[in-house]
């Protein structure tokens, strides 16, 4: 078999090596793929352009092997053009009692523990979080939204949004400054703006939702409110997704980018990390409001959201698309 498979790279027989792999992950030869994918990376240097095969085992390796065979996916060059970060893949059919021994220190070990955790796995309190926020779920916190891989790639639905029925008349009003928000809205949504076609705006205002909108440039919008959890949900989806060609960063990223984007409108930034329970109180004194109007892009991907911080009589609009 092992000759076979010399033959196919010499010949980068692509066709054939995509059957190759389906047949070694069906019969579970792990070691087998290893070597698939070590000999496509090293052929691209003959000038065969096989890195989709080495890719491709590398993903297959990540998503379906053992744990000691899953986290050598780690180290390689071919998680480069994976559907979702390595960190998230692993973690998909993975328990982190599975995986923690197999690990070692560093930043993909705390991404896959905060994913691990996301899907509910209790993750040592002494671990350590490169996103300096708990790993453990807070109770004030949604259930995220997860992606699922399988052999054809991932899915990563959008969180429920409630039916947007009341029409609200916007107020013209001008921005303030407020340059550490609109900096954090980019950063939460820059795989959309710099890897793909998409935009991203953000006006803080004194004010509530309608001059927020107003400061966008709109007239009217059509909204429902959301609560606390669903925006956050909202907010970590964006942050997780790379927008429609983007590269996805994953759950833990997404979370971890929703609660910077937060902190830094409602002043605890400067305190990072803050207290969980601290910011859990925050959160649940903002009002959130999602919104669409009569030129918002049906398709593609959205986050339109208003955030008003009630006690200081500010709100921040925002607004991210990008198109299929």
């Amino acid at each position: 078999m092992a000759a076979s498979l010399d033959d196919l790279i010499r010949r980068a027989d692509l066709d054939e090596l995509v059957r190759f792999v389906d047949g070694t992950c069906d019969a579970r030869d792990w070691d087998l793929l290893v070597d698939i994918r070590n000999k496509a990376r090293s052929a691209v240097s003959t000038g065969r352009q096989l890195w989709p095969i080495a890719t491709l085992a590398n993903y297959r390796l990540a998503l379906w092997s053992p744990a000691e065979y899953a986290v050598r996916a780690l180290d390689d060059t071919a998680r480069t053009f994976m559907p979702g970060p390595v960190s998230e893949i692993i973690a998909v059919h993975h328990t982190w009692e599975e995986l923690e021994e197999h690990l070692a220190d560093g930043h993909d070990r705390s991404l896959i523990a905060h994913e691990r955790a996301m899907r509910g796995d209790g993750i040592d309190e002494d671990e350590h979080s490169v996103l300096e926020i708990p790993m453990e779920l807070q109770e004030w916190e949604p259930r995220y939204v997860m992606a699922s891989y399988t052999d054809d790639g991932v899915d990563f639905p959008s969180p429920d949004v409630p039916s947007l029925l009341d029409t609200i008349e916007c107020v013209s009003s001008h921005p303030i400054d407020d340059l550490d928000s609109v900096l954090a809205f980019r950063r939460l949504v820059e795989p959309w703006t710099t890897q793909s076609n998409g935009t991203a705006e953000a006006v803080v205002v004194e004010g509530g939702t309608p001059e927020a909108l107003g400061a966008l440039g709109l007239s009217h919008a059509r909204t429902a409110p959301l609560t606390a959890d669903e925006a956050l949900g909202w907010l970590a989806w964006a942050g997780a997704s790379g927008g429609s060609h983007g590269k996805r960063r994953g759950a833990a990223t997404g979370r971890g980018e929703a609660w910077w984007f937060l902190a830094t409108f409602v002043g605890l930034a400067d305190d990072w990390p803050c207290y969980a329970n601290e910011f859990g109180d925050v959160i649940s004194s903002l009002e959130f409001t999602a919104y669409t109007y009569d030129k918002a892009p049906t398709v593609g991907w959205g986050l339109h959201l208003v955030i008003e911080d009630p006690e200081e009589g500010l709100a921040i609009a925002l607004r991210a698309t990008d198109v299929e």
